[in-house]
């Protein structure tokens, strides 16, 4: 079902020039002198204005001479004083994205410096998946290996990871709902945990019942396809403390009996990025056998309707036993989400969830940008400088006592919608603060940067893999 590439990397000690490659890629900053192979075409190409090494800017050279790779490319890296990981990570990315149009066999990237190294290389695999594998031409081919040029070697195992589980992540958001589904979602992570070395335990409807978890089974209700709950453990660190890591994975939102537009449900194979964040995220430590302990917890279901389906004006009764009054069942991430938090909460005191929860904070904060939102300043802080050294963006939206009336009801402890056109992104963080109980709890709304209508430069459409790297850097960093 799943198709993951099999791209190989390596590093090379070799210089530019004698490398062996279909493709050379040469970044060249913006403010420095140029000292790389064929200088003398990095020179004409500036003196013509036809390359200024603006970042992500490409000039390829078909033919070039006196270096051993039969094509070379230049990606401009804009100026060596603003460079960062993500920096790298996207000219990496818009140089793959140039080449893998075609079939290649190798493709080289002269690594600019030995700590460039990681982002360049997942940057590489970011750039050689799209979404059209699926049709009878393939639009981009995967390489069969990425040679890292004056890399560090000490790295490259980082880099196998963390682009594998880009890879995995992607395609599952990428995937058709009719072959993602509850049940195939829980499988994916079993044979990811088998092959990875982390322990995946699979709950189905009936064990759901005997857990108590009536909110989530409340939005499976409408589909033929029954939940599933995904408990995944990582043991790197024997009686040390635990990073839970929670993600929504609702496989197909259609909304339910408040049922979306055509405009507004296309693309709603997406709505378990958070999941495949979790999925993708513990692959990857596992992988690299961190020594930190993670809890991931999926939270998995369709949402459809159906003479079945949650109707407007149902009160649900969470694990935790709170109680919640339906208004719109267009807001069911945060009822799955309350089961899981409730249970993962009853396992470790460190709790960070990942979901594309409302459009209202695509409004507030844009395509690029998750909302981080928490009950504790100083765990939200650790997370939020681990999404930043992964080269990701969130922003701090606040959570005081004076939003707690966004999700009051009169029928029920709480009501799953903020009943105005005001603060929905906090209202989404406030209800999902109920179910953490004494944890250190950290909500990520990454409905902007989950999925991508159009391409850029950098990026194809669909899946963009978004808080996998945020996550083996919360891992690394993990402090409790």
């Amino acid at each position: 079902m799943l198709n993951i590439p099999k791209t190989q990397f390596e590093v090379s000690s070799e210089t530019d020039a004698s490398v062996q490659a279909d493709w050379l890629v040469v970044g060249v900053w913006a403010d420095q002198p140029y000292t790389g192979p064929a200088p003398d075409l990095v020179a004409a190409l500036r003196e013509r204005g036809d390359f200024a090494a603006k970042h992500l800017e490409l000039a390829p050279i078909l033919n070039p001479t006196r270096i051993a790779a039969k094509r070379l490319l230049f990606v401009g890296l804009g100026n060596r004083t603003d460079a960062k990981r993500a920096t790298l990570h996207d000219a990496a990315s818009a140089a793959a994205r140039h080449i893998t149009a075609k079939k290649v066999g190798a493709v080289a990237f002269a690594v600019p410096a030995p700590e460039f190294t990681l982002a360049v290389g997942v940057g590489l695999a970011q750039g050689c998946q799209g979404p059209g594998i699926r049709k009878t031409t393939p639009t981009r081919f995967t390489p069969e290996r990425f040679v890292l040029v004056g890399g560090s070697e000490t790295e490259l195992p980082r880099v196998r990871a963390e682009s594998r589980a880009l890879w995995l992540a992607r395609e599952l958001v990428n995937a058709p709902p009719r072959e993602l589904y509850p049940e195939t979602f829980a499988v994916a992570a079993s044979d990811a945990g088998r092959v990875t070395g982390f322990d995946v335990e699979v709950w189905d409807e009936s064990r759901l019942a005997a857990e108590r978890m009536g909110s989530l089974l409340g939005v499976a209700q409408g589909s033929l396809r029954p939940a599933r709950f995904a408990i995944l453990r990582y043991t790197g660190a024997p009686g040390k403390p635990v990073l839970g890591l929670v993600g929504k994975g609702v496989t197909f939102d259609s909304g339910g009996l408040s049922l979306k537009p055509t405009d507004g449900m296309v693309d709603m194979k997406c709505d378990m990025a958070g999941a495949a964040a979790v999925l993708a995220g513990v692959q990857a430590v596992a992988e690299m056998k961190l020594p930190v302990n993670v809890l991931g917890v999926l939270a998995l279901v369709e949402n459809m309707p159906s003479g079945n389906a949650l109707k407007l004006g149902d009160v649900l009764t969470a694990r935790n036993g709170k109680t919640i009054e339906v208004l719109t069942t267009d807001a069911e991430g945060r009822l799955i989400l309350a089961d899981a938090l409730c249970f993962a909460s009853e396992q470790t005191n460190f709790l960070v969830n990942f979901a594309t929860l409302t459009g209202a904070c695509l409004v507030a904060l844009g395509t690029e940008t998750s909302g981080l939102m928490t009950n504790n300043d100083a765990w939200g802080d650790q997370i939020l400088a681990a999404v930043s050294r992964a080269g990701e963006r969130a922003w701090r939206l606040p959570m005081d006592s004076s939003y707690d009336s966004l999700i009051k009801s009169k029928v029920a402890d709480m009501r799953n919608t903020g009943g105005g056109r005001w603060g929905g992104a906090i209202a989404g963080g406030k209800f999902l603060e109920q179910f953490v109980g004494d944890a250190k709890w950290v909500h990520l709304d990454i409905a902007g940067p989950a999925f991508a209508e159009g391409e850029s430069a950098a990026l194809d459409a669909g899946g963009t893999g978004c808080m996998v790297r945020a996550i083996v850097e919360m891992a690394r960093g993990f402090t409790p």
